[in-house]
């Protein structure tokens, strides 16, 4: 079984998400050992129009939720929804708020280096709790090597701008797909799930599929949660 998931770096519900699944995947695995998932990790931007080199992130978060109080509200939120998964993030450490093409460029050259489940983990970890550009190229590169993948070769990569138009294909595709918000997960293919759903109800779904096996109907689960 395959699990696609559309996200953003620089969306603190997607991280969440991440936790959510992997804790309904435990359990899965638990009760089905024979049961195959491959879970792949596709792009999204939710600010597109973010400048190459970012922006401000406190002015950007200040403009796009409306002032002070507003975005107090917003981080307390998000902070103690993160703390329920484990997840200690650090808004304040945040200084820069990126243009995600680049980390998800690193995300599609993880996957054919066979890690990018740690590369993404690492991008959110990096953002989240210790307030990392995650646009600069050295920062990702830095990332890159410690997850296992060639540094030097990731430098490279930017610097020749390789497959920068079309991850931003990737993200017109998944616009065109109509997600709006993320993250979105697609399992089995046909079987969607809209927001940062708790366990349970990725595993009733994940169930479904395998019990399915291809053949259910398209079930969709949304989270009444922003994004």
């Amino acid at each position: 079984m395959q699990i696609d998931i559309i996200s953003d770096t620089v969306c603190p519900w997607c991280f969440i998400g991440k936790r959510r699944l992997e804790k309904a995947l435990e359990k899965l695995r638990a009760e089905r050992p024979d049961a195959e998932i491959q879970v792949n990790w596709h792009p999204f931007q939710l600010n597109p129009d973010m400048p190459e080199e970012g922006r401000d992130h406190k002015e950007y978060y200040r403009e796009k939720f409306g002032g002070d109080e507003r975005v107090a509200e917003l981080v307390d939120n998000m902070t103690a929804a993160g703390a329920a998964e484990g997840l200690d993030f650090d808004f304040a450490a945040i200084e820069r708020s990126p243009n995600t093409l680049n980390s998800h460029r690193l995300i599609r050259w993880a996957a054919g280096a066979g890690c990018q489940d740690r590369v993404v983990e690492a991008l959110f970890r990096a953002y989240f709790m210790e307030g990392r550009d995650i646009g600069d190229h050295g920062v990702l590169s830095e990332i890159a090597g410690a997850a296992g993948m060639d540094a030097d070769l990731v430098k490279a990569l930017y610097a020749e701008g390789r497959d920068k138009e079309l991850v931003a294909q990737d993200v017109i595709g998944a616009q065109q797909m109509g997600i709006r918000g993320v993250p979105f997960f697609i399992i089995d293919f046909k079987y969607k799930v809209s927001g940062a759903q708790s366990p349970e109800v990725f595993i009733d779904v994940i169930k479904n599929a395998l019990a399915a096996e291809g053949e259910g109907e398209e079930v969709e689960a949304k989270a009444g949660i922003p994004l």
